[in-house]
């Protein structure tokens, strides 16, 4: 349910909120305002002048949790340093002795919309914001426009669920409906940067449709996709189109707005963009890129306690110095407790699925994982990194049925993150005997991430047990050069956790050992 707000705008100096959208202008040039901050000037903005009290404020913005009154201060001081600077100094936010906060100097603009209430705040990540135009039908025939409009409902539906994607409303895309669009137009007017259009054709007992993922600053095709299906339970095979695409978009938006954040100057980045710039670091999954993205989610921390994204990266990257590092018990326990931060504070399929990784590895509680990769599908059951982890877990924990069945998944859906799916299949495939083909998706995990040692180890036990000794000691040197800490011993308290699959690998490996 929403609560009628007499305005969709309001102004205040010079600067515009668009309530509906939750954007902050300043001179009509977007300003970037996420996480805290933002939720908190929605609630001021929303109340029209009056006084919202710090228990309000918190029960809203912090909901279910018990949270410091300084909190309140931290995030109210950095949402008056946004409207402040540039303003001549007027504060606009202004604190009322005893009771709370509320926002002066509105004038309302005309346009009244219904404010859907939040009980969880907006995306950290809100700066990927994305507008799913109707799909054109091109079939000739009106009755398939329900089909077109289906597929696209899905995808939205899909896509809000991306907790650092801003999606915009069915209602506010669909205003296009049956026209020809500037992108750039679509992207002014409705405050998005990315748009994803696409067409259906439906011929006899086929569909094909079509998509593109579209940079609206740029006009940059980022992403397309066609899929030719035969149309014979068409909810499943709108479900299907939809988990596709979902699956496909957001590792396709988690790139380009990695690139774009390169571009930024290192003085203006916000938590979102340190978040960005230590997510390739992370990617690489060693100790040495670990300590240089360490700093900056720890900024990102800072400048944002509560961001659930950035305790799960800093989850990784201390299992990384831990696992891979010299295997120190503070790294270990640093470890587990950002990933309790993030499990305990997030919803994001993503973030739990990272948290559940950590929460196996170094807190072996297995169940509790098992249970993080569950909520995380749930949620979105076409994220990459949620199919990919589970995988990896499920192979090394004697599921190898399950853990081939989302490898496989996420491969089909995504074209990056491919390299953990891949170590899931080798994983799988060696404790079935079955050495060429793990083998093989080894090497397609190298390929992937070459710097990552853990791949370069399934490869060199694949190649004992197909006979190529040779070649494996070449793997087993590089497993060295990436990762001088490295013994089975060590490996075993890392992966080992069911002895009965890890031991055949053990066994190969001390064959390169004696071979030496």
């Amino acid at each position: 349910m929403g609560d009628l707000v007499e305005q969709s705008h309001i102004r205040f100096g010079r600067f515009g909120f668009d309530l509906a959208q939750r954007r902050l202008f300043r001179d009509g040039t977007p300003v970037e305002l996420i996480g805290k901050p933002l939720d908190i000037l929605c609630i001021l903005a929303a109340t029209k002048d009056k006084v919202v009290t710090k228990d309000e404020l918190m029960a809203q913005v912090w909901p279910g949790l018990v949270v410091e009154e300084n909190n309140i201060q931290v995030h109210v001081s950095a949402l008056r340093k946004v409207l402040d600077e540039g303003a001549d100094g007027q504060s606009f936010i202004v604190t009322v002795p005893g009771r709370g906060y509320r926002l002066t100097g509105q004038a309302p603009e005309l346009n009244q919309v219904t404010i859907t209430s939040q009980n969880q705040p907006a995306a950290h990540l809100s700066g990927a914001s994305i507008a799913v135009l109707p799909f054109t039908n091109m079939s000739g025939d009106s009755e398939q426009d329900y089909f077109a409009d289906g597929v696209v409902e899905d995808i939205i539906t899909g896509l809000s669920r991306i907790k650092w994607v801003f999606v915009i409303a069915r209602n506010s895309s669909f205003i296009y409906r049956g026209k020809a669009v500037d992108v750039k137009q679509v992207g002014r007017e409705l405050g998005c940067r990315y748009v994803l259009e696409g067409s259906v054709r439906k011929d006899c007992d086929r569909v094909r449709i079509t998509a593109h993922l579209i940079d609206t600053d740029t006009s940059t095709h980022i992403w397309a996709a066609r899929y030719d299906r035969v149309l014979d339970d068409v909810f499943a095979l709108q479900d299907e189109i939809a988990m596709s695409v979902i699956g496909a978009i957001e590792p396709s938006l988690r790139k380009v707005e990695i690139e774009r954040v390169k571009r930024k100057r290192p003085d203006n980045l916000d938590a979102y963009d340190l978040v960005l710039r230590a997510l390739p670091l992370v990617q690489i999954s060693m100790a040495p890129a670990a300590d240089a993205a360490i700093p900056l989610l720890q900024k990102a921390l800072e400048l944002d306690p509560d961001y659930a994204g950035a305790h799960a990266l800093l989850a990784r990257c201390f299992h990384f110095r831990f696992a891979r590092g010299g295997q120190h018990e503070n790294d270990r326990a640093t470890a587990i407790r950002h990933a309790r931060a993030a499990m305990n504070g997030s919803d994001d399929a993503t973030t739990l699925a990272i948290a559940g990784l950590v929460i196996w590895f170094d807190a072996y509680e297995v169940t509790t994982a098992i249970n993080l990769f569950d909520r995380a599908l749930a949620i979105s059951n076409s994220n990459v990194v949620a199919l990919s982890n589970s995988a990896f877990v499920c192979a090394w924990m004697g599921n190898p049925e399950l853990a081939m069945e989302r490898a496989n998944r996420a491969l089909r859906l995504s074209p990056f993150d491919t390299w953990v799916a891949n170590m899931a299949i080798s994983v799988a495939q060696f404790h079935a005997t079955r050495y060429e083909e793990a083998r093989d998706a080894a090497r397609r995990a190298i390929q992937a991430n070459p710097n990552f040692s853990v791949p370069h180890i399934l490869l060199a036990v694949a190649l004992v047990r197909l006979g190529c000794l040779e070649e494996a000691k070449v793997e087993a040197r590089t497993v060295l050069a990436l990762d001088p800490t490295h013994t089975m011993p060590c490996w075993a308290v890392a992966i080992g956790k069911v002895e009965a699959i890890f031991k055949p690998f053990a066994d190969a490996w001390a064959e390169i050992e004696v071979g030496s």
